[in-house]
């Protein structure tokens, strides 16, 4: 509560500095323009803070501050990369990566030849394994932090097996909910299969994940990773709605965030990445169609944030871009804004979190490893 009392004061008082300046009368019209949508972004923020009282975990004074500075100054400068020894972290894995879609095909086997071949269908070792290479990089940053031995536990191990299974039935139920045909640059499960054996085919991964969740025999592990099934599909709810109050809106954004996203990965700046290139990657290089969220009826942070400056998106949020014409103009409006070099704002504040939560641990490679990952998922591509 301390922090959102600071917030507000610093809020306030930039505020009270754009309020008089731009009053004077020798100011010139563009820069009086620019300081007024400034204000609209800072009232924005206030009023966003009576909503969400734990608004320090994804704004912190830092970010307000250059609110104040980088909404009327353009685009936002690609966050450096600090790190001094520059680690690959997929390397420090690798072997252990390669090992885990060998034994998750052999947790899928079953007497149904065709529902075997779509549980495999994904673990084919052609997909990123971000959530995997996440959760064995932090076992061995901690291992070591507590032993001094990078060394990777078979429980943990089995751990990030169960979360790329749960990520991956949650990829083919969505691709259900949202007719996607495409997935990872290859026809999607429900695109061959149809979507009833797909549905199944997702359930099916969900059972054998808890199924091995429940061999670990940890009841806090069982207890943190049936949560984030729970989450899922509240997250999933969430996003077919929205909110009328604009500032409700952010706090709708981020908690459905959460739920879908970061209650598995604990990683929300690669859904505000997420966000930001559906707006800014052609369709070869994201192997799925941009733009794709506003065709689904969804307004991510690029658009909460454009809706600002051009208020004529905000019927078009609340009937989800239905009307034709709604995803072409509504996308046009983006870039007309700054609602991508915002989004980026926030993702680069969460980056900058992560490495500073990271530093409490003893310096180790793992750890590196994971310092590098924020910046690398801050400046990705696809």
């Amino acid at each position: 509560m301390a922090a959102v009392g600071r917030i507000k004061s610093k809020l306030h008082t930039r505020l009270f500095q754009i309020y008089k300046t731009s009053e004077g009368l020798q100011i010139n019209v563009a820069l009086k323009a620019r300081l007024h949508n400034q204000r609209k972004i800072l009232v924005r923020l206030c009023g966003f803070l009576k909503y969400n009282d734990q608004v320090h975990n994804c704004i912190s004074i830092n970010l307000a501050l250059r609110c104040c500075r980088c909404v009327s100054g353009g685009s936002v400068q690609e966050t450096q990369v600090s790190v001094h020894q520059q680690v690959n972290p997929y390397k420090l894995v690798e072997t252990e990566l390669a090992n885990l879609y060998v034994e998750i095909k052999q947790e899928v086997i079953t007497s149904k030849h065709e529902l075997r071949e779509i549980a495999e269908y994904y673990f084919d070792g052609k997909g990123k394994g971000f959530r995997p290479m996440l959760v064995m990089l932090a076992s061995k940053a901690l291992n070591f932090h507590k032993t001094e031995e990078e060394k990777l536990l078979n429980s943990q191990r089995r751990v990030a097996m169960i979360a790329e299974m749960i990520h991956t039935a949650s990829l083919i139920h969505d691709d259900v909910i949202d007719e996607s045909y495409i997935r990872r640059g290859k026809s999607s499960v429900n695109n061959i299969w149809k979507e009833r054996k797909a549905i199944l085919a997702g359930n099916y991964l969900l059972s054998v994940a808890s199924m091995a969740l429940s061999r670990i025999g940890n009841k806090d592990v069982v207890k943190v990773l049936s949560q984030t099934l729970e989450d899922l599909v509240r997250g999933e709810f969430m996003q077919l709605g929205s909110k009328e109050d604009e500032n409700e809106r952010f706090k709708h954004y981020f908690t459905k965030t959460f739920k879908k996203t970061a209650s598995l990965m604990a990683n929300s700046c690669k859904a505000l990445v997420d966000d930001i290139l559906d707006f800014t990657s052609c369709d070869n290089v994201m192997g799925k169609p941009t733009a794709a969220d506003l065709s689904l009826g969804l307004a991510t942070a690029p658009v909460l944030f454009a809706s600002q400056e051009f208020p004529e998106l905000h019927s078009m949020i609340m009937r989800r871009f239905r009307q034709e014409g709604d995803v072409e103009r509504a996308r046009e409006l983006v870039a007309k804004s700054d609602g991508v070099s915002h989004t980026r704002l926030m993702a680069e504040q969460h980056c900058k979190e992560a490495v500073r939560l990271l530093q409490t641990l003893k310096s180790s490679e793992s750890r590196r490893a994971m310092e590098c990952i924020a910046y690398l998922v801050l400046n990705r591509q696809n």
